[in-house]
């Protein structure tokens, strides 16, 4: 059952993205000029690599909003079931939220929210 359901989705999202492509090569636009494949940033072309270390401060920004994220997504289901079991659900989420403003309090007494 479930290996008829997933063949299904990846037999579509092939069909989806060939479609996609096929209809975008027939009615694109046709101008070709070398100047369009010339790597370029912002109209300036580039000097030296592009490929630099890049900060720390982007992968911390990046895993604190993961995690709020995760959050997120995990309050919805709660706040639709919430009603069905009473006080237990709200002493649950409480200690969820408690635990996340322990993480947040952390990350912000560790420095790691300061841009530098």
């Amino acid at each position: 059952m479930y290996f008829i359901l997933f063949i299904t989705v990846i037999l579509t999202a092939v069909v989806l993205v060939v479609a996609a492509y096929a209809i975008a090569k027939l009615i694109g636009p046709r101008s070709y000029n070398p100047v369009k494949g010339e790597p370029f940033e912002c109209g300036i072309p580039t000097r030296g690599s592009s490929w630099l270390p890049t900060h720390i401060g982007y992968y911390l920004f990046a895993i604190l909003f993961l995690m709020f994220d995760v959050e997120t997504m995990f309050l919805y289901p709660w706040a639709v079931v919430v009603k069905q079991f009473g006080t237990m659900a709200i002493f649950s989420i409480g200690f969820f939220m408690l635990v996340l403003v322990f993480g947040l309090a952390y990350a912000w007494r560790k420095g790691a929210l300061e841009w530098k």
